[in-house]
């Protein structure tokens, strides 16, 4: 019997020549969630107030203003959310989950591919969770510039609502630079 040799060999060249010459296209990066630590300071400063007998949650309006925007569950706003607005847990929880991957969807795109630490992160999604600043505020432009430690300066300057400063804002950014500096 002949020796197959040849024919492997042969079999080899051809597919080295028509092999591609370069990797194919690398899948984007799966995107940035917050994790536990973020969550828990979200969780931890919106609180799921206002719950009724009924263990169901009622809208109420926002502490700086007194007024809109009308606020239910773990902070969340906007359309459909009015005096009279009620939702179960799960409902709140829900949308927690939504809110939370829309911005952290919106910290990542302001960052542009800036070297972030999960820590760091996630004091920048409670941040833009609670202010929706992240796009126009200087600690964004700071940390991108790599000055952290001016970045976690800046967190101190948003504790304003309704042009007043208020304490559990204060806390909260203290938190969010606590976070973000390391833990």
């Amino acid at each position: 019997m002949a020796s197959d040799e040849p024919f492997f060999a042969a079999l080899e060249r051809m597919f080295a020549r028509t092999a591609p010459t370069s990797a194919p296209p690398a899948e984007a990066p799966p995107a940035r969630s917050v994790g536990p630590a973020g969550q828990a300071l979200v969780r931890e400063f919106e609180s799921c107030a206002r719950q009724r007998a009924d263990d169901r949650f009622e809208a109420y309006p926002d502490p700086g203003t007194g007024g809109a925007p009308w606020t239910i569950g773990w902070g969340a706003t906007g359309a459909g959310i009015a005096p009279g607005t009620i939702w179960t847990r799960a409902e709140c929880d829900a949308r927690l989950a939504r809110d939370l991957a829309r911005y952290a969807a919106e910290v990542e795109r302001a960052l542009a591919g800036a070297a972030t630490s999960p820590a760091q992160f996630d004091a920048l999604v409670s941040f833009h969770y609670n202010t929706g600043a992240i796009a126009r505020a200087a600690l964004t432009r700071l940390h991108k510039a790599g000055d952290f430690a001016g970045a976690a300066r800046e967190f101190g300057r948003w504790n304003r609502a309704g042009g007043r400063v208020l304490a559990g804002l204060t806390r909260r950014r203290a938190a969010e630079a606590k976070l973000y500096r390391g833990g």
